[in-house]
């Protein structure tokens, strides 16, 4: 009985087999062209639906991928501005770090001088004076005539003060004097200012016989008593030596850029001193 039914199977498979090459064959000689005419239109009709409905599949598909691919955007372009603002903070307290490190351990390195920490607020002329603006006054012991230095070199001293804020002259404004000595030949000169914001600075009266080099070391001398001795003040860029004159000039470059100076240090505990009192009296 289960082969009569395989051999069943078997012959009604080779029928289909053979009714299948035989509609190809009458297909191809174009027998059977007006049956296909016949049945051509529904079935276009019906692969116009499922074309239809799978291209209106496809196309809510990508319209849903569109939008959530935009979304996913707005998203990273959110959290790349947020990680940009803080990785900018984070920048600038790494920079105050730095600088508020070097400012200590110039402090630690100095001896017998006490110094207080104020923020520029203000640059710029101030009354014709070339100078800045910090934030400490005379609630903070400051006094006119402190010296305002940082771990670079010399920056100027207090000329105004009111409560919670001090006006600085600058080294490179002007009407400022400096008593410096030369680092290696010890030789005494002035520092006047220029009334440039670049740091530029000139050195007055050195004897024509002392040799200055470019890039030697200027200090204070304190000389004149309105500076401590042994600051910083900056570097020979170039000499000026006419034989017509009685003395040699040199520009000098403070190491400091005042145009972004941002912290400075103000020596609380030196006293300038009026030597003035001892001026031989007219006649």
């Amino acid at each position: 009985m289960r082969r009569n039914w395989f051999a069943g199977r078997l012959m009604l498979l080779g029928l289909l087999i053979f009714i299948c090459i035989a509609l190809i064959g009458l297909s191809t000689v174009g027998v059977i062209r007006p049956l296909e005419d016949l049945f051509a239109t529904p079935l276009g009709w019906a692969q116009g639906l499922v074309n239809g409905a799978t291209g209106a599949f496809i196309q809510s598909e990508e319209a849903a991928t569109i939008e959530q691919l935009e979304e996913r955007n707005a998203d990273l372009e959110r959290q790349l501005i947020q990680l940009q603002e803080e990785l900018t903070e984070l920048r600038e307290i790494s920079a105050d770090y730095d600088r508020l490190t070097q400012l200590l351990n110039y402090v630690d390195s100095t001896e017998n001088m006490e110094f207080l920490t104020a923020d520029v607020i203000g640059r710029g002329q101030y009354g014709f004076v070339n100078s800045i603006i910090i934030n400490k006054g005379t609630r903070d012991g400051l006094t006119i005539g402190m010296p305002v230095t940082t771990d670079l070199g010399l920056v100027g001293r207090i000329w105004r003060v009111t409560a919670n804020t001090a006006q600085v002259q600058l080294i490179t404004d002007r009407n400022s004097f400096v008593s410096v000595r030369l680092q290696n030949s010890r030789a005494e000169g002035t520092i006047q200012g220029r009334g440039l914001e670049t740091g530029a600075v000139e050195l007055l009266y050195i004897d024509l016989d002392v040799d200055i080099a470019a890039g030697e070391l200027i200090y204070t001398s304190g000389f004149g008593a309105n500076y401590p001795a042994d600051l910083p003040v900056g570097q020979v860029v170039s000499v000026s030596n006419v034989e017509s004159e009685l003395t040699q000039e040199a520009q000098v470059s403070s190491l400091i850029d005042f145009t972004t100076l941002e912290q400075v240090l103000v020596i609380t505990n030196f006293e300038p001193v009026d030597l003035s009192v001892f001026d031989e009296p007219e006649q």
